[in-house]
């Protein structure tokens, strides 16, 4: 899906507001204005293990802290983030949508925890669940972009690293930390409820404990299902509902950890258990259950002198299995993941301004389908990788440069075949980057990328009929690597009272590996009725993307602790291919938001609008464009600011909203008004 281009106004409008620019992080409800001051000296640690202040990185990043979490709605991943500047969701269900970043998403974006593969199936499929809900972590940090060699050619499109904190790092202060919170929502009588804490054992140990538990019922919508062109392009009438039939959610988890901490590192382990349970809003009566048991072990130590900081490793390692059920009777499909990822890194000393980092990553996953609808068949996937990345500040001016090698295997038997296919790939990254501080509180840089990934299991293998998409998808094992070179400038400006962030690029794929209607029909028998589903093949084409992110904020009134805000935010992508626009490339988006800050009470306004999409891929119909309005308010009610009560009403005007970026888009809207209300507890 392809983005519809801006009108010439708003985009020299756009350009105008970037031009401005600076580091305003993108903010869920409930951030005040002196925390998005406070985001600026935020110490970044994905893509960069040395760690660096947010607003001196050419990365292009977000981070959604602990406090933002707390009152962030109850949602999976992908549709939390969807918002930020750059990231929309696949949108596919409630129980399923994952992060698309930069019109990007399935195997080019890394979803990780605690800079290790989650080692799930989401990538597989976009309604296969993320194996991580945002509501168990304590941040979570966005790279945007290829410039992330330290997790290689996987994230080719960006990165989303869940940090949950299961692992601690340092003691608690005063022994004891962490949160209980409950709220619960209209549109789909949901339910969150959830907590941690951090409780000191002696001098030396620390023990983690957190519960969560999520429930939803399908959610209310403002329209038929059905959009108006697919109606119009079927000749089918547009029954209104009321609800999304089968579009409900629950979810239970529940984790444990423990650490040794002390002077000069920690060591630690944990255990976590997943069971999620949600329906297909491609398939009325089909509902999938979700299972995953992880074992992590995490641990740092630091040198005293010497060339080297710190080494720090991890080592993930899970049980995943994804069942698909028909009506409720015996499971339909079964896609199972497990294996592990560990990666060890070496932090170099700073000395006068050169900081970096050494690492090698390895992975080992095995993944099987078994049932009528696997459409891949089981596969065995090894990666190892080795990089450095370097970097030299010289306060007014500095350099960046990173190298990666990767060597990647893919072996799996096709279907309707006895041998064995095994593909190697041997890819190279590299980046280099300069930055300048021409004046206070002014940051600018550009980087040059040249980014490699090889083909995932799916691009490679599939052949067979997929119902979550809708098409009978036929992979090419014969596929090379694909390679993107990136340009991106970066300007970020904190000027005490307004604040920016802008970054443009450009990106050219060679190979880029595209899913194409061959024009060709497979006919599926089903109890005796035909039904007829296009083929799909994947492709090696030439791509371009091209867009920009855009943040600003500036405090119109301030008067002690009280702060009136204004933001905005805007971004835009655009993507073509040698067969055409590239697929579900969203709009442009435009935000604007009017936050008052204060020590008991929070409270914003935004309104925000999403373009039509017209620029579209051979089989997709555009997208209208919506403009929805919500409203968020916080108060602390005791001297004691620990306690927090929260409200949200989000589409309050009942908009008929499309995800473009969907492959449901034409037959599930985004939820209609909801009010959501809760309370979080801080200790």
């Amino acid at each position: 899906m392809r983005p519809a281009r801006p009108s010439r106004s708003l985009l020299l409008a756009a350009a105008s507001l970037a031009a401005l620019a600076g580091t305003a992080e993108a903010q869920s409800p409930g951030r005040s204005a002196q925390d998005a001051t406070a985001q600026l000296d935020e110490i970044i640690v994905t893509g960069v293990p040395y760690g660096i202040s947010q607003n001196a990185t050419t990365i292009a990043t977000t981070v959604i802290d602990e406090e933002q979490l707390a009152v962030a709605p109850a949602a999976s991943l992908g549709d939390l983030l969807n918002g930020t500047p750059g990231v929309r969701s696949t949108s596919f269900a409630p129980g399923a949508s994952r992060p698309v970043i930069r019109g990007l998403t399935g195997p080019r974006v890394q979803v990780l925890t605690n800079g290790v593969g989650l080692i799930d199936a989401s990538s597989v499929s976009p309604d296969h669940q993320v194996a991580s809900d945002p509501a168990e972590s304590s941040r979570i940090e966005i790279v945007r972009g290829p410039a992330t060699l330290i997790y290689g050619g996987s994230a080719i499109g960006g990165v989303v690293n869940i940090l949950d904190g299961r692992i601690p790092e340092a003691l608690p202060e005063d022994g004891l930390a962490g949160h209980l919170s409950a709220q619960g929502s209209t549109v789909d009588e949901g339910s969150l409820f959830g907590g941690r804490a951090d409780v000191a054992l002696g001098s030396n140990f620390v023990l983690h404990v957190d519960a969560l538990k999520k429930d939803a019922d399908n959610y209310e919508i403002p329209s038929s299902p059905i959009s108006q062109r697919l109606a119009d392009a079927e000749g089918v009438d547009r029954e209104e509902t009321g609800t999304l039939p089968n579009s409900f959610s629950e979810l239970d988890a529940w984790g444990v950890g423990a650490s040794f901490v002390d002077a000069n590192g920690f060591l630690g382990a944990s255990y976590k258990e997943t069971d999620s349970t949600y329906g297909v809003v491609a398939e009325e009566s089909v509902f999938i259950e979700l299972e995953q048991q992880r074992f992590d072990v995490r641990g740092g130590y630091r040198f005293d002198q010497g060339p080297f900081r710190e080494v720090r490793g991890s080592y993930g390692q899970a049980d995943y299995t994804h069942t698909e059920f028909e009506d409720v009777g015996e499971p339909g499909t079964i896609f199972a993941s497990d294996g592990y990822e560990a990666r060890a890194d070496l932090i170099q000393r700073e000395r006068g301004g050169w900081n970096g980092a050494t690492g090698v990553q390895t992975l080992s996953r095995d993944f099987s389908a078994i049932g009528d609808e696997a459409y891949i068949p089981s596969a065995e996937i090894e990666e190892t990788g080795i990089y450095t990345v370097q970097r030299l500040d010289h306060d007014r001016y500095g350099f960046e440069g990173g190298l990666r090698y990767d060597r990647r295997t893919l072996s799996a038997t096709p279907f309707g075949t006895t041998g064995e296919v095994e593909r190697e790939f041997d890819n190279v990254s590299a980046s280099a980057a300069a930055f300048f501080r021409p004046a206070t509180g002014l940051f600018a840089g550009v980087s040059l990328s040249r980014t490699q990934r090889a083909p995932s299991e799916v691009e490679l293998f599939a052949d067979g009929l997929h119902i979550a998409t809708g098409a009978y998808e036929v992979g090419d094992p014969t596929l090379d690597s694909e390679t993107v070179t990136t340009l991106e400038g970066t300007l970020h400006y904190d000027g005490g009272r307004f604040r920016g962030d802008l970054h443009v690029y450009a990106s050219k794929f060679d190979g880029f590996i595209d899913l194409r209607d061959t024009g060709d029909v497979f006919e599926f028998d089903e109890d005796g009725e035909i039904e007829e589903f296009p083929i799909f093949a994947y492709e090696q084409t030439d791509a371009d993307f091209r867009g920009f992110e855009a943040e600003v904020a500036y405090d119109v009134w301030m008067s002690g602790s009280h702060v009136v805000t204004l933001e905005g935010a805007a971004d835009f992508v655009d993507a073509d291919t040698d067969m055409g626009p590239a697929a579900r490339i969203p709009p442009y988006s435009v935000t604007g938001r009017v936050r008052y800050a204060s020590t008991p009470v929070d409270l914003s306004v935004e309104v925000r609008h999403v373009g039509e999409q017209d620029e579209v891929a051979e089989f997709e119909l555009p997208t209208d464009s919506y403009t929805t309005v919500s409203l968020f308010g916080a108060w602390r009610p005791f001297a004691d600011p620990s306690i927090t009560l929260f409200a949200e009403g989000r589409n309050l005007t009942d908009e008929e909203a499309r995800e473009h970026a969907s492959f449901l888009k034409d037959i599930a809207p985004q939820p209609g008004r909801n009010l959501r209300v809760g309370v979080t507890y801080r200790f």
